[in-house]
């Protein structure tokens, strides 16, 4: 089987490249989005990127945030539905509805195919009635948005469907450069193109879509009340993770990644406590959370998009707190891995090692500090930390001056090509 072919925003980069290399998967290059553009854009990057290795490549579409249960059922769906792609046939996995669902789109199955059924349409999120009449028909099934596609006849497709999709993807992919395990497509031509998904862009265009039905414990966790309903409950139908302590408590999903959190006499609400933000919201209206999002856009906040913990190649660093002239950070350090050669002109930097050994450079110096040593980084002087053991390298940093943002940094060697 050929790499694994992983496209992301150009933002989540280096915390793709962490989860993959903690799977221990084997990827082609991870290719990077300069920004959104929907499942059309991504999967034709895809697809451009298989045929170079490949010129008979099937891509199997799958995104990142879905849940399936069974996974020999949905391999036994993907074997069926190899025949069909190596036909030409699009291919689409539709799910068995088990419930009148309001939240997904449908597909009607056409004639049958060998392994599964012609498309016959493309129906979207349907009101109630809707929905419980395409249950009871049996002749409906969630549209699951996972693909098995022949590389080059979706590009086909694209081309004569949505050809302002393909150019600008096609002049993206010549255009590309790479660094490290990433390939950056070139920027403007990438954002050219239309934001619009593979069923709007092709599969509702193309007269080769098929769908091969699947029972295989699918969810797509697009709310917190999916989330619920795939994690472990308790007794009394409470799903949690992190520090929680339930009293007289039902049907409630809680999740804490910084503080205990305790709820009394309520059920079925959604708790969520980040380093960000405090979400609380009835299980019912989970899905509206995006009515929050624009609300945050509309008042100007960045909550939606920022976040106190950030990766980068060399590990992360979290926000702990901030006030006046002051800032303080925790940093973790991968083994083997340091930060570029770099100056402050606005701040100086105290550094606490709180876990495993660090080499730091300061001017023409080494020092060699282990736990509870530290070191002060003056303003003004070329400064990098290495983390030469085989744990990973924890340690606090306190910055003090007139201006604390990330871009008061002047790098003067970087081994990961940042400027």
């Amino acid at each position: 089987m050929a790499p694994l072919v992983v496209v992301c925003n150009n933002e989540h980069r280096f915390l793709v490249a962490d989860q993959l290399l903690e799977l221990g998967v084997q990827t082609a290059p991870i290719l990077l989005e300069p920004a959104g553009r929907n499942t059309a854009p991504a999967v034709a990057l895809a697809a451009f990127q298989a045929l170079q290795h490949d010129p008979q490549a099937l891509l199997l579409v799958l995104p990142s945030d879905h849940v399936i249960q069974d996974g020999e059922a949905f391999r036994t769906c993907v074997e069926e539905a190899r025949p069909l792609a190596k036909e030409g046939f699009l291919v689409t996995f539709g799910i068995v509805p088990t419930s009148a669902e309001t939240g997904y789109g449908y597909i009607e199955q056409g004639q049958p195919l060998p392994g599964g059924f012609a498309v016959a349409r493309f129906v979207e999120k349907p009101d109630q009635e809707r929905a419980q009449a395409f249950l009871e028909s049996k002749r409906f099934l969630w549209n699951s948005g996972m693909f098995l596609l022949p590389a080059q006849r979706f590009l086909d497709e694209l081309k004569q469907h949505a050809p302002q999709v393909f150019e600008a993807v096609q002049a993206a992919h010549e255009g590309a450069s790479s660094d490290l395990d990433f390939c950056r497509p070139e920027v403007e031509a990438f954002l050219s193109s239309p934001s619009v998904s593979v069923d709007y862009a092709v599969m509702e265009h193309t007269q080769r879509a098929a769908v091969v039905p699947a029972s295989i414990g699918w969810s797509d966790v697009g709310s917190y009340t999916a989330l619920w309903q795939v994690e472990p409950k308790d007794a009394s139908g409470n799903a949690v993770r992190g520090e929680v302590v339930l009293q007289d408590a039902r049907g409630n999903y809680v999740h804490s990644e910084k503080q205990l959190v305790a709820l009394l006499g309520v059920d079925e609400l959604v708790v969520v406590v980040t380093a960000d933000a405090i979400l609380v919201a009835s299980k019912e209206r989970s899905q509206d959370v995006k009515a929050v999002v624009e609300e945050l856009k509309a008042q100007g906040r960045a909550e939606h998009e920022t976040h106190r913990k950030v990766y980068r190649p060399w590990g992360w660093y979290e926000g702990v707190e901030r006030g006046e002239r002051f800032q303080v950070k925790q940093l973790m350090v991968k083994p083997g891995q340091k930060s570029s050669m770099q100056v402050h002109h606005h701040r100086s930097e105290h550094w606490i090692i709180v876990r495993g050994t660090a080499e730091v450079t300061l001017g023409d110096q080494k020092k060699l500090l282990t736990e509870d040593q530290s070191i002060y980084i003056p303003l003004g002087i070329p400064h990098r930390i290495h983390n030469p053991g085989r744990i990973p390298l924890h340690f606090v940093e306190v910055q003090s001056g007139s201006y604390l943002e990330e871009d008061d940094i002047l790098r003067l060697d970087d081994q990961y090509g940042r400027n």
